[in-house]
């Protein structure tokens, strides 16, 4: 069965931004560890700080192109982060999206087997402003300008079907549906009706599946559905390891592609569960030596200066 693709086209490029990430340092001084927050977002908690400059809010998604005040906004900002992290934007290039300004997006493409793969990485520019430090006020045009030493992203690694190019060039990513459909119905009456998709429990059940038994990594799901595919979101998105994902990415994929039509029809009446029949079939067929490469995660939550409870991601010796 033809499940499709959706299009992932990035219309504009800064050739000064991608010289900027071409030629980063090779060291940094900078230490950081890897973090969720209490609503399971991602962040990077760095011991120096960095400046985020105020940008306008508005964009017009017809229009392709940022505007200069923009672009020099975030390349101020890419100069900053880049000398602080330049393993997380090493080999990427800029891609601009119109309905995201707030959270500029990196890709690179990789290779394995002859079949392609997407990694993308988008930046979170939003101020969370209980853990920043405000510079300058926002207005209802723009974002205010803080500083900060929490970097929110999502890096993601996705199985493509074809590479293309647009007519002025610019590439055109077709990511690959594994994932007949993940909308199940709607919940709720009036401003109150809710969408109800399987997409957390297919989630739940792809990390439980590729983790060592009895591994508890929450609230981090690396193999999960989005983009009705299955692909990895790396905690680890750093040039020198993001490459090693690739490999687990594609053996899942070969793995998994027989099951999935099964696994969505039983998501779809039943609720995730390790007790799941179908679930432990599956479980008892991975060779324990794909366990390997999760052995050494664990997730420790604790308390932060806000009261508010988050989550460390750490990598045992």
């Amino acid at each position: 069965m033809d499940l499709g693709s959706t299009l992932f086209r990035f219309p504009y490029t800064d050739p000064s931004i991608n010289t900027l990430l071409a030629n980063l340092p090779e060291g940094s001084s900078c230490t950081y560890t890897r973090h969720f927050n209490h609503l399971e977002e991602f962040f990077l908690k760095l011991d120096s700080s960095f400046i985020v400059p105020s940008c306008s809010i508005h964009h017009d998604v017809r229009n392709s192109e940022p505007d200069s005040s923009y672009r020099e906004n975030l390349r101020t900002l890419l100069h900053g982060l880049g000398n602080l992290l330049p393993s997380l934007f090493r080999g990427l290039t800029y891609g601009f999206d119109p309905a995201e300004v707030l959270r500029p997006l990196f890709y690179q493409v990789y290779t394995f087997e002859g079949e392609p793969f997407l990694f993308l990485v988008r930046l979170d520019l939003s101020a969370h402003l209980q853990e920043v430090e405000v510079l300058k006020k926002g207005t209802n045009d723009t974002t205010p300008q803080y500083r900060s030493n929490r970097l929110y992203l999502e890096a993601d690694l996705l199985p493509l079907d074809t590479i293309e190019k647009d007519s002025f060039g610019n590439p055109c990513f077709w990511i690959k549906h594994l994932i007949s459909q993940t909308w199940i119905g709607e919940e709720g009456r009036g401003y109150f009706v809710q969408g109800i998709w399987i997409d957390r429990d297919l989630s739940k059940f792809f990390t439980k599946l590729f983790l060592p038994p009895g591994s508890r990594l929450y609230p981090y799901y690396p193999y999960n559905s989005r983009y009705r595919t299955l692909c990895l979101s790396l905690a680890f998105p750093e040039a020198p390891r993001r490459a090693m994902f690739v490999p687990l990415l594609h053996r899942g994929i070969r793995f998994l592609s027989p099951y999935l039509p099964r696994i969505e029809e039983t998501l779809k009446k039943t609720a995730f569960s390790e007790n799941l029949e179908l679930y432990q079939q599956i479980k008892a067929s991975i060779p324990e030596g794909w366990y390997k490469e999760w052995e050494s995660l664990r997730v420790r939550p604790y308390i932060n200066e806000f009261d508010m409870k988050e989550y460390v991601l750490e990598e045992q010796p």
